[in-house]
């Protein structure tokens, strides 16, 4: 049987489909139908605290696994993350790397704080986007779209860029953001979150076979974390229209904004080709473990004293909605960023430049 195959024929399937088969398994769960509950009760599971039997709550490693793991599963992608993060790259790679992540960044933060301001609730704003969700979703670009669609029809310096544009998987820096905002973040969140990243990116950058032996920790814990933060959730979430219509307009966002933004900056320092910054105009599928971070550094900082209960709880609030509209968003994005690319790579031909030469290539070439 071709599983693997058949999953990644949907966009950014190795998230989306544990997460929905997830969400589809916890709302059979809360429905508590009588014959599943008799049946469980039959194998011995033990009753939950509101005297429930259910699937994904059987106890040892199956539970673990499955309902409880997505914190630790996230923390250890980010480590393995942080370990391909080769700091080793050229100087056109390096510029092109800053440029994107900085345009896509602020574009993010930007139309999130806009977007709560506008609405008059950073939590809960138009369509039930939160600051915090929009963020999450426009700042986080899906790395292997990237390089694959500037393999196909980018340059050298668009595809070594990638090495660096990892640096925006995860939470810190929509963590970092909130802290702009406002959000009373102690700094021990921060150092929290940052800190597998940052122990990853050493030794990943100190040995290069420990970058080889990590290497498959950046995608194999992600189906894992998904299904898991996938138990958390409602099917009937998906189908909210406020869900659906927020997730959609967050995908159209991050594709048109991010890479609007992307294409003007790297117009401002004069790079010819701009495939790299629709290539990059995504939202990342493991953007969906943030919200669930976040409100682990919210219980961090309410631990601490530094935020109350109340506000903890409001971000421990937003995950369910928040993970939904991030995947739609991430659904969305894999169909519109090699659409754009297409695109844009078309205008360009047709005014002689060529996306796979570097800009000094191009400069000769019309010269000539």
């Amino acid at each position: 049987m071709k599983i693997k195959r058949t999953i990644e024929k949907v966009p950014g399937g190795l998230m989306v489909v544990p997460l929905l088969l997830g969400a589809l398994l916890n709302t059979i769960d809360q429905m508590h139908i009588p014959v599943v509950m008799d049946f469980l009760k039959s194998l011995g599971v033990a009753a939950t605290k509101d005297g429930h039997y259910e699937f994904l709550r059987i106890g040892g490693f199956s539970e673990a696994l499955f309902k409880n793991s997505s914190i630790i599963l996230i923390a250890l992608f980010l480590f393995c993350c942080g370990s391909q993060m080769n700091l080793r790259v050229g100087g056109t790679a390096l510029k092109k790397s800053v440029l994107l992540t900085a345009s896509k960044y602020f574009t993010g933060v930007i139309i999130g704080f806009l977007w709560g301001k506008l609405s008059g609730d950073m939590m809960n704003g138009f369509l039930g986007l939160s600051a915090m969700t929009i963020i999450a979703a426009m700042t986080n670009g899906n790395g292997g779209m990237y390089a694959a669609l500037t393999s196909q029809y980018g340059n050298r310096s668009d595809v070594g860029a990638v090495a660096v544009l990892s640096l925006n998987d995860g939470p810190f820096f929509t963590l970092m953001a909130l802290g702009m905002m406002g959000a009373n973040f102690p700094f021990i969140a921060f150092i929290a979150v940052l800190l597998p990243i940052g122990i990853g990116m050493l030794l990943g950058n100190l040995d290069p076979e420990m970058r080889d032996f990590l290497k498959p920790g950046e995608l194999l814990p992600v189906p894992f974390f998904a299904f898991s933060l996938g138990a958390g959730m409602d099917f009937a979430t998906f189908l909210k229209i406020e869900v659906l219509l927020g997730g959609l307009a967050l995908g159209f966002m991050t594709t048109v904004l991010t890479g609007s933004t992307g294409i003007l900056v790297f117009k401002l320092f004069r790079e010819k080709s701009h495939i790299a910054p629709v290539a990059e105009a995504s939202t990342a599928g493991n953007a969906v473990g943030t919200p669930a971070a976040i409100a682990a550094a919210a219980a961090v900082a309410a631990g601490s004293g530094m935020m109350s209960a109340a506000d903890a709880q409001a971000y421990q609030n937003l995950v369910e909605i928040a993970t939904a509209q991030i995947s739609i968003s991430t659904l969305t994005t894999a169909i519109l960023c090699p659409i754009g690319v297409i695109l844009v790579d078309t205008w360009q031909k047709k005014r002689g430049i060529n996306g796979k030469l570097e800009t000094h290539e191009i400069s000769n070439t019309i010269h000539t």
